[in-house]
């Protein structure tokens, strides 16, 4: 057997903010959102992040969501191509107000910091050498 992909669904309290968000740091929309669902494209790969209305989501899984205003989920790492350019990421989170967990700061060989978007989710913008 073969995955022929792999995506992430989340959720959003919000979809308007949520694509008022993810479109202010130039992520590109994948097809038309609904009243239940955005979804957005990141990374050369074009991955895909379903963002779902709490209770379409609930439903889908069986089960509660995590409070991400408590709780960590997850952190997806956001692959930059240069120090200055993790710091470019950084001061756009700050201007469009996301939240900075994690100041950037300098991590083995790399150089990282970490956001949360509107409803807590975590991410990382992460310079490499040679990834």
């Amino acid at each position: 057997m073969k995955t022929k992909m792999i995506w992430a669904n989340l959720v959003s309290s919000d979809i308007p903010k949520t694509i008022q968000f993810y479109t202010a740091l130039g992520f590109k929309q994948n097809g038309q959102e609904t009243k239940e669902l955005v979804s957005f494209i990141f990374g050369e790969n074009d991955f895909v992040i379903n963002f779902f209305a709490p209770k379409r989501l609930e439903d889908a899984i069986r089960g509660k969501l995590s409070n991400t205003a408590i709780d960590n989920e997850i952190v997806f790492s956001l692959s930059a191509s240069s120090v200055e350019e993790v710091d470019l990421w950084y001061n756009k989170i700050k201007e469009i107000n996301g939240t900075i967990f994690s100041e950037p700061e300098n991590f083995e060989i790399g150089y990282t910091f970490g956001f949360s978007d509107p409803d807590g989710h975590k991410f990382n913008f992460l310079y490499w050498p040679g990834m």
